[in-house]
């Protein structure tokens, strides 16, 4: 996942993890993460699951894409007032509104499966998350100033390995005469016992910043790296939302069994989002961002030109290891082409991860109604080599 999502922080200081100082994984990081679990639970029968979607509904592929379409457009709203929420309330307050929003979303969703309510709960459910996802990831670099890197990545990390017990739950529940929606009544339990934990372990009150808002004009380099961080995010959607139907359409599985297998995506962003800051850390973010995208590459290949269910899946394992971390990095090297303005920096770049979460789905949705889920996916790749382009074009080492 992510995903769906954004992060921002303040005063973020961008120097490196002492060798000698050890990370802890405390009661903010656990909060802050274990609240992506439950929207990343969800969000695992909600975007693998659009087969099944697909077919209780009786509509189209460009029907079904709606749902990601409305959950991005959302998200852009909630990035437009992300500021002023968390300017009053601040983040630990912010980002369990955003839980609430979800929750209101994530119920509409499970108890009304027509696609106009459906989708208008997507819209419900993306203001929440995108809130909560905010002022969550602020808060915990906030909290992690010299481990930002490990600390985002690995909160990340706990969403994807949700994600694949979400994909798993509602993978076993559509074999069975059980709705497979119901499954995702899970997440108001998970979600109220978090809240207990965590009002028990937060103590800081809210001081709203006098300065107010940072603002004024970004350079033309960080809208090169906005690009690649939309067309990075794009890559990831479509393939969190339609490899389920490539996967059956290769290998002849059901919705049902396909649903489970394409785990494997989510499994290894799981892996790459945990481990990844514990490798490679002598090479800075630009070159780390690129050796991602072409290991995405590869697992892409794999995947797109394999028959069977066994290359298929190490096929979006790979891809999974490969989009792992790639968030994190660029929106560090947003970041560093700020110019010291990372909430600016973060807020706006959440409308590039909304409009990609909206765009992305439907556009692939559509070329699979038109040429066929096979031939439509290879738009994957395409703005998978346009955002190294770019990645190449905007070097940030010297601006640490």
């Amino acid at each position: 996942m992510y995903r769906i999502c954004c992060f921002c922080a303040s005063k973020i200081n961008m120097s490196r993890t002492p060798a000698d100082r050890k990370f802890k994984h405390d009661a903010t990081f656990w909060s802050v993460a274990l609240q992506s679990a439950v929207f990343g639970f969800f969000m695992g029968g909600f975007g693998p699951a659009q087969p099944l979607l697909q077919s209780d509904q009786g509509t189209s592929g460009t029907i079904a894409g709606l749902h990601g379409t409305s959950l991005g457009l959302a998200s852009i709203l909630a990035g437009l007032l992300n500021a002023r929420v968390v300017h009053k309330f601040g983040r630990f307050k912010t980002s369990w509104i955003g839980i609430g929003i979800f929750g209101v979303g994530a119920m509409m969703f499970i108890v009304a499966p027509s696609p106009i309510i459906s989708i208008s709960a997507s819209a419900i459910i993306g203001i929440g998350v995108s809130l909560t996802i905010n002022s969550g990831f602020a808060l915990l670099t906030h909290h992690f100033k010299n481990d930002q890197t490990r600390a985002a990545s690995q909160a990340n990390g706990v969403n994807s390995l949700f994600v694949v017990f979400g994909t798993l739950l509602i993978g076993a529940l559509a074999g069975t005469s059980i709705n497979w929606r119901f499954g995702l009544l899970l997440i108001f339990p998970a979600g109220l016992t978090l809240y207990i934990f965590a009002q028990k372990h937060h103590t800081d009150e809210h001081v709203p910043e006098p300065s107010g808002r940072q603002s004024g004009k970004l350079s033309g380099k960080y809208w090169v790296g906005w690009l690649a961080i939309t067309l990075c995010i794009s890559s990831e959607f479509a393939m969190t939302f339609w490899s389920a139907s490539l996967f059956r359409d290769r290998t002849d599985f059901s919705a049902a069994s396909a649903t489970v297998a394409v785990l494997a995506g989510s499994l290894g962003m799981a892996l790459g989002r945990w481990f990844g800051p514990l490798l490679m850390t002598h090479i800075d973010l630009d070159q780390r961002l690129i050796f991602l995208l072409l290991f995405q590459l590869f697992g892409f290949t794999l995947f797109w030109f394999s028959h069977g269910a066994l290359f298929s899946f190490v096929g979006l394992l790979i891809s999974g290891l490969g989009i792992s971390m790639q968030f994190t990095l660029n929106s560090l090297r947003l970041i560093r082409l700020s110019e010291n303005r990372p909430d600016l920096a973060m807020g706006i770049s959440a409308l590039g991860a909304g409009s990609a979460i909206a765009i992305a789905p439907l556009l692939l949705g559509f070329l699979a109604d038109q040429i066929g889920i096979s031939k439509g996916y290879l738009m994957v790749p395409a703005i998978v080599t346009i955002a190294i382009v770019l990645v190449l074009a905007t070097p940030t080492k010297e601006l640490r």
